[in-house]
């Protein structure tokens, strides 16, 4: 499969899921809503080419180069890692039920417990309100942890969300280095 995957290989991408980089004891477990049909279609979080992820990434000082998505398993020499709140692939995160997104919800809760990273960046609000019940968090360090972990909601990187530039995001990102 290469990076630039074909009309019909994006459509069979529906459902799949791209495997979780992930290890405990991470310094930041970053978790998406879901992947994208791109990123299923290549098997990379993060892959589709107007993403800003990787470069928030790297413009915020996590990381001391550029990772493309292909090399995404680079990050847990950084002691960084990702999941998804939902494993299943869609072309818009709004496809998800709220039943999907609270199911995603435990089940990130029961990777928190099992890998214990120092921190956990959620990356979309909405998202995060609805899986976790809270309807007033707002963008930031969250005054309450989830499952013991100093947890962030972060604006979505998604080039959808062309609302947060990239600056933006490279230092929503960088507050993640704070002791």
């Amino acid at each position: 499969m290469t990076l630039r995957p074909s009309r019909s290989e994006l459509a069979a991408a529906a459902g799949r899921s791209v495997d979780d980089v992930i290890a405990p004891g991470l310094d930041v477990l970053f978790c998406g809503i879901n992947p994208g049909l791109y990123s299923a279609a290549v098997g990379h979080h993060f892959a589709r080419p107007g993403n800003r992820f990787w470069k928030a990434l790297f413009a915020s000082g996590l990381t001391d180069r550029l990772v493309a998505p292909q090399d995404e398993r680079d990050l847990l020499d950084f002691g960084i890692g990702i999941t998804n709140l939902v494993a299943r692939a869609s072309a818009m995160a709004h496809e998800l039920g709220r039943d999907e997104l609270v199911a995603g919800g435990q089940a990130l809760l029961a990777k928190l417990e099992r890998y214990a990273p120092q921190r956990l960046a959620v990356l979309g609000i909405g998202a995060f309100k609805v899986a976790f019940g809270r309807p007033r968090a707002r963008l930031g360090r969250q005054a309450e942890p989830l499952g013991g972990v100093e947890t962030f909601v972060l604006a979505n990187p998604s080039g959808a969300q062309a609302r947060y530039q990239l600056e933006d995001l490279a230092a929503a990102f960088a507050a993640l280095r704070q002791p």
